[in-house]
Protein backbone atom coordinates (compact mmCIF):
# COMPACT_ATOMS: atom_id res chain seq x y z
CA UNK A 1 0.00 0.00 0.00
CA UNK A 2 1.25 3.49 -0.90
CA UNK A 3 2.39 5.67 2.01
CA UNK A 4 -0.10 8.50 2.53
CA UNK A 5 1.14 10.02 5.76
CA UNK A 6 4.10 10.36 8.10
CA UNK A 7 3.68 9.76 11.84
CA UNK A 8 6.36 11.29 14.07
CA UNK A 9 6.03 10.20 17.70
CA UNK A 10 7.85 10.65 20.99
CA UNK A 11 7.49 9.36 24.55
CA UNK A 12 8.24 10.93 27.90
CA UNK A 13 9.14 8.20 30.39
CA UNK A 14 9.65 7.55 34.07
CA UNK A 15 13.17 8.60 34.98
CA UNK A 16 15.56 9.02 37.87
CA UNK A 17 18.82 10.86 38.41
CA UNK A 18 20.16 7.53 39.75
CA UNK A 19 19.28 5.78 36.49
CA UNK A 20 16.59 3.17 35.80
CA UNK A 21 16.47 -0.14 33.92
CA UNK A 22 14.83 0.44 30.55
CA UNK A 23 12.01 -2.01 31.31
CA UNK A 24 11.05 0.14 34.34
CA UNK A 25 11.03 3.44 32.41
CA UNK A 26 7.32 3.29 31.57
CA UNK A 27 5.80 5.80 29.17
CA UNK A 28 3.98 8.65 30.95
CA UNK A 29 3.17 10.82 27.93
CA UNK A 30 2.80 10.19 24.20
CA UNK A 31 3.02 12.99 21.68
CA UNK A 32 2.84 12.76 17.91
CA UNK A 33 2.21 14.65 14.68
CA UNK A 34 0.59 13.35 11.50
CA UNK A 35 1.76 14.84 8.22
CA UNK A 36 -0.50 14.25 5.21
CA UNK A 37 1.66 13.90 2.09
CA UNK A 38 -1.00 15.15 -0.32
CA UNK A 39 -2.40 18.15 1.55
CA UNK A 40 0.78 18.84 3.62
CA UNK A 41 -1.47 19.42 6.64
CA UNK A 42 -0.44 18.49 10.19
CA UNK A 43 -2.56 16.98 12.98
CA UNK A 44 -1.48 16.61 16.60
CA UNK A 45 -1.76 14.00 19.36
CA UNK A 46 -0.88 14.49 23.03
CA UNK A 47 -1.98 12.32 25.97
CA UNK A 48 -0.67 11.55 29.44
CA UNK A 49 -0.32 7.86 30.40
CA UNK A 50 -0.84 6.43 33.88
CA UNK A 51 2.03 4.01 34.57
CA UNK A 52 1.72 0.69 36.37
CA UNK A 53 4.28 2.01 38.87
CA UNK A 54 2.17 3.88 41.47
CA UNK A 55 5.07 5.61 43.21
CA UNK A 56 5.13 9.42 43.07
CA UNK A 57 7.34 10.91 40.40
CA UNK A 58 10.83 11.84 41.52
CA UNK A 59 11.75 15.51 41.70
CA UNK A 60 14.27 14.84 38.95
CA UNK A 61 11.59 13.40 36.66
CA UNK A 62 9.16 16.25 37.34
CA UNK A 63 11.82 18.83 36.59
CA UNK A 64 13.07 17.06 33.45
CA UNK A 65 9.70 16.27 31.87
CA UNK A 66 7.49 19.02 33.33
CA UNK A 67 4.99 16.27 34.23
CA UNK A 68 3.40 16.18 37.70
CA UNK A 69 1.62 13.47 39.70
CA UNK A 70 -1.58 15.45 39.19
CA UNK A 71 -1.19 15.12 35.40
CA UNK A 72 -1.05 11.33 35.73
CA UNK A 73 -3.72 10.89 38.43
CA UNK A 74 -6.67 10.92 36.01
CA UNK A 75 -4.76 9.74 32.94
CA UNK A 76 -5.63 6.54 31.10
CA UNK A 77 -3.36 3.52 31.04
CA UNK A 78 -1.07 2.66 28.14
CA UNK A 79 -3.51 0.24 26.54
CA UNK A 80 -6.28 2.85 26.29
CA UNK A 81 -3.96 5.62 25.06
CA UNK A 82 -2.46 3.31 22.46
CA UNK A 83 -5.92 2.45 21.10
CA UNK A 84 -6.68 6.18 20.89
CA UNK A 85 -3.38 6.64 19.09
CA UNK A 86 -4.28 3.98 16.53
CA UNK A 87 -7.69 5.61 15.92
CA UNK A 88 -5.96 8.96 15.43
CA UNK A 89 -3.47 7.43 12.96
CA UNK A 90 -6.35 6.07 10.91
CA UNK A 91 -4.41 3.30 9.19
CA UNK A 92 -1.05 1.76 10.04
CA UNK A 93 -0.49 0.36 6.55
CA UNK A 94 -0.80 3.79 4.91
CA UNK A 95 1.67 5.32 7.37
CA UNK A 96 5.42 5.57 7.82
CA UNK A 97 6.59 6.00 11.41
CA UNK A 98 9.52 8.09 12.62
CA UNK A 99 11.11 9.03 15.92
CA UNK A 100 14.28 10.74 17.05
CA UNK A 101 16.11 7.65 18.42
CA UNK A 102 15.07 4.02 18.44
CA UNK A 103 14.43 4.27 22.20
CA UNK A 104 10.85 5.35 21.39
CA UNK A 105 10.23 2.18 19.38
CA UNK A 106 11.80 0.12 22.19
CA UNK A 107 9.48 1.84 24.69
CA UNK A 108 6.47 1.13 22.50
CA UNK A 109 7.35 -2.57 22.25
CA UNK A 110 8.03 -3.02 25.98
CA UNK A 111 4.88 -1.23 27.16
CA UNK A 112 2.74 -2.96 24.52
CA UNK A 113 4.00 -6.29 25.81
CA UNK A 114 3.33 -5.29 29.43
CA UNK A 115 -0.26 -4.42 28.52
CA UNK A 116 -0.92 -7.50 26.36
CA UNK A 117 -1.33 -5.53 23.14
CA UNK A 118 -1.22 -7.91 20.13
CA UNK A 119 2.25 -8.22 18.63
CA UNK A 120 0.82 -8.17 15.11
CA UNK A 121 -0.04 -4.48 15.40
CA UNK A 122 3.37 -3.59 16.83
CA UNK A 123 5.17 -5.57 14.14
CA UNK A 124 3.22 -3.73 11.42
CA UNK A 125 4.40 -0.44 12.90
CA UNK A 126 7.97 -1.67 13.34
CA UNK A 127 8.08 -2.77 9.69
CA UNK A 128 7.22 0.81 8.69
CA UNK A 129 9.48 2.49 11.26
CA UNK A 130 12.54 4.71 10.67
CA UNK A 131 15.00 5.90 13.31
CA UNK A 132 15.52 9.33 11.79
CA UNK A 133 18.20 10.34 14.28
CA UNK A 134 20.37 7.42 13.09
CA UNK A 135 19.93 8.45 9.44
CA UNK A 136 20.60 12.11 10.23
CA UNK A 137 23.74 11.21 12.19
CA UNK A 138 25.10 9.06 9.36
CA UNK A 139 24.14 11.33 6.47
CA UNK A 140 24.40 14.85 7.87
CA UNK A 141 25.77 15.55 11.33
CA UNK A 142 28.48 12.93 12.06
CA UNK A 143 27.80 13.12 15.82
CA UNK A 144 24.55 12.04 17.51
CA UNK A 145 22.72 15.40 17.77
CA UNK A 146 19.74 16.44 19.87
CA UNK A 147 16.64 17.74 18.09
CA UNK A 148 17.69 21.29 19.06
CA UNK A 149 21.20 20.86 17.63
CA UNK A 150 19.88 19.34 14.40
CA UNK A 151 17.53 22.31 13.96
CA UNK A 152 20.44 24.72 14.48
CA UNK A 153 22.34 23.13 11.59
CA UNK A 154 19.55 24.42 9.32
CA UNK A 155 19.43 27.78 11.09
CA UNK A 156 16.16 26.89 12.84
CA UNK A 157 14.98 27.27 16.44
CA UNK A 158 12.90 24.86 18.48
CA UNK A 159 9.18 25.67 18.30
CA UNK A 160 6.99 24.93 21.32
CA UNK A 161 7.51 23.66 24.85
CA UNK A 162 10.71 21.79 25.66
CA UNK A 163 10.23 18.14 26.76
CA UNK A 164 6.67 18.13 25.48
CA UNK A 165 6.72 15.00 23.28
CA UNK A 166 4.23 16.47 20.82
CA UNK A 167 6.55 19.41 20.16
CA UNK A 168 9.58 17.11 20.03
CA UNK A 169 7.75 15.12 17.34
CA UNK A 170 6.75 18.31 15.50
CA UNK A 171 10.30 19.64 15.46
CA UNK A 172 11.61 16.27 14.29
CA UNK A 173 9.16 16.54 11.38
CA UNK A 174 10.54 20.02 10.60
CA UNK A 175 14.08 18.62 10.45
CA UNK A 176 12.94 15.78 8.21
CA UNK A 177 11.18 18.10 5.75
CA UNK A 178 14.30 20.27 5.44
CA UNK A 179 16.43 17.15 5.03
CA UNK A 180 14.07 15.88 2.35
CA UNK A 181 13.37 19.06 0.38
CA UNK A 182 16.70 20.90 0.67
CA UNK A 183 19.25 18.33 -0.55
CA UNK A 184 21.92 20.87 -1.52
CA UNK A 185 21.77 22.66 1.82
CA UNK A 186 21.82 19.27 3.56
CA UNK A 187 24.89 18.19 1.61
CA UNK A 188 26.68 21.44 2.41
CA UNK A 189 25.96 20.90 6.11
CA UNK A 190 27.33 17.36 5.72
CA UNK A 191 30.53 18.67 4.11
CA UNK A 192 31.16 21.02 7.03
CA UNK A 193 30.50 18.28 9.56
CA UNK A 194 32.58 15.56 7.88
CA UNK A 195 35.20 17.05 5.55
CA UNK A 196 35.94 20.79 5.63
CA UNK A 197 35.82 23.62 8.16
CA UNK A 198 34.30 26.12 5.75
CA UNK A 199 32.20 25.31 2.69
CA UNK A 200 32.74 27.59 -0.34
CA UNK A 201 29.63 29.04 -1.94
CA UNK A 202 30.83 28.20 -5.45
CA UNK A 203 30.19 24.61 -6.65
CA UNK A 204 33.50 24.47 -8.47
CA UNK A 205 35.43 25.52 -5.37
CA UNK A 206 33.51 22.98 -3.28
CA UNK A 207 34.53 20.16 -5.62
CA UNK A 208 38.13 21.33 -5.87
CA UNK A 209 38.33 21.34 -2.06
CA UNK A 210 36.84 17.82 -1.89
CA UNK A 211 39.32 16.67 -4.53
CA UNK A 212 42.30 18.11 -2.62
CA UNK A 213 41.13 16.74 0.75
CA UNK A 214 40.55 13.29 -0.68
CA UNK A 215 43.89 13.24 -2.48
CA UNK A 216 45.83 14.34 0.61
CA UNK A 217 44.06 11.79 2.79
CA UNK A 218 44.66 8.99 0.31
CA UNK A 219 48.35 9.84 -0.18
CA UNK A 220 48.93 9.69 3.60
CA UNK A 221 46.90 6.51 3.81
CA UNK A 222 48.77 4.72 1.02
CA UNK A 223 52.13 5.65 2.55
CA UNK A 224 51.12 3.77 5.70
CA UNK A 225 49.48 1.02 3.69
CA UNK A 226 52.76 0.17 1.93
CA UNK A 227 54.27 -0.69 5.32
CA UNK A 228 51.50 -3.14 6.22
CA UNK A 229 52.52 -6.77 6.47
CA UNK A 230 51.41 -8.29 9.77
CA UNK A 231 47.77 -9.20 10.41
CA UNK A 232 47.52 -6.90 13.41
CA UNK A 233 48.74 -4.05 11.20
CA UNK A 234 46.10 -5.04 8.65
CA UNK A 235 43.34 -4.64 11.24
CA UNK A 236 44.59 -1.13 12.01
CA UNK A 237 44.47 -0.32 8.31
CA UNK A 238 40.94 -1.69 8.04
CA UNK A 239 39.83 0.62 10.85
CA UNK A 240 41.57 3.55 9.20
CA UNK A 241 39.93 2.72 5.86
CA UNK A 242 36.55 2.51 7.58
CA UNK A 243 37.10 6.02 8.94
CA UNK A 244 37.97 7.24 5.45
CA UNK A 245 34.83 5.65 4.03
CA UNK A 246 32.70 7.23 6.74
CA UNK A 247 34.23 10.62 6.01
CA UNK A 248 33.53 10.58 2.25
CA UNK A 249 30.76 8.04 1.53
CA UNK A 250 27.88 10.56 1.74
CA UNK A 251 29.19 12.21 -1.43
CA UNK A 252 28.11 9.08 -3.31
CA UNK A 253 24.46 9.84 -2.55
CA UNK A 254 24.67 13.21 -4.34
CA UNK A 255 20.92 13.93 -4.16
CA UNK A 256 21.32 17.52 -5.35
CA UNK A 257 23.87 16.78 -8.08
CA UNK A 258 26.29 19.07 -6.24
CA UNK A 259 29.32 16.82 -6.61
CA UNK A 260 31.44 16.23 -9.72
CA UNK A 261 31.32 12.79 -11.26
CA UNK A 262 35.11 12.68 -10.93
CA UNK A 263 34.84 12.98 -7.15
CA UNK A 264 31.99 10.49 -6.94
CA UNK A 265 33.92 7.96 -9.01
CA UNK A 266 37.06 8.32 -6.89
CA UNK A 267 35.14 7.79 -3.66
CA UNK A 268 33.37 4.80 -5.19
CA UNK A 269 36.82 3.29 -5.80
CA UNK A 270 37.64 3.82 -2.12
CA UNK A 271 34.47 1.98 -1.14
CA UNK A 272 35.27 -0.91 -3.47
CA UNK A 273 38.82 -1.04 -2.11
CA UNK A 274 37.44 -1.23 1.44
CA UNK A 275 35.23 -4.21 0.58
CA UNK A 276 38.13 -5.96 -1.18
CA UNK A 277 40.31 -5.34 1.87
CA UNK A 278 37.72 -6.92 4.17
CA UNK A 279 37.45 -9.98 1.94
CA UNK A 280 41.24 -10.35 1.78
CA UNK A 281 41.56 -10.02 5.56
CA UNK A 282 38.89 -12.66 6.18
CA UNK A 283 40.63 -15.07 3.81
CA UNK A 284 44.00 -14.61 5.54
CA UNK A 285 42.41 -14.82 9.00
CA UNK A 286 40.61 -18.10 8.27
CA UNK A 287 43.91 -19.58 7.07
CA UNK A 288 45.61 -18.46 10.31
CA UNK A 289 48.07 -16.29 8.39
CA UNK A 290 50.55 -14.17 10.34
CA UNK A 291 51.11 -11.79 7.46
CA UNK A 292 48.76 -10.32 4.87
CA UNK A 293 49.67 -10.12 1.19
CA UNK A 294 47.39 -8.17 -1.13
CA UNK A 295 47.07 -8.52 -4.85
CA UNK A 296 48.30 -5.35 -6.57
CA UNK A 297 45.00 -5.16 -8.47
CA UNK A 298 43.20 -4.17 -5.25
CA UNK A 299 45.25 -1.01 -4.73
CA UNK A 300 46.07 -0.16 -8.36
CA UNK A 301 42.77 1.65 -9.21
CA UNK A 302 43.25 4.13 -6.35
CA UNK A 303 46.91 4.68 -7.21
CA UNK A 304 45.85 5.30 -10.80
CA UNK A 305 43.35 7.97 -9.70
CA UNK A 306 45.99 9.71 -7.58
CA UNK A 307 48.47 9.68 -10.48
CA UNK A 308 45.88 11.28 -12.75
CA UNK A 309 45.25 13.98 -10.20
CA UNK A 310 48.88 14.66 -9.47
Amino acid sequence: MTVKQYIFFDFEMLCSNYGMPIDKMEAIRLGAVKYDLESETIEYFDQYIKPLNKKPLSSFCKELTGITDKDLKNANDFSFVFQEFLKWIGGVKRSRFFSWSSSDLTRLKIDANNHNIPLTTIKKMEKRYIDFQAIFTKRVSKNNPSVENALQLYGLSFIGEQHNPMYDAYNTLRIYLHFLHEPEKTEKIMLKQFIMEEVPSNRSEINKTIKDCFQNDMLCFLDQFNEMYRMKDAMKMIKQTRRMVKKYENILINRSGLFWKENVDSIQLLLEFYHELLVAYDEHFHHSSKIMILDESIVLPIKHVLQKRG
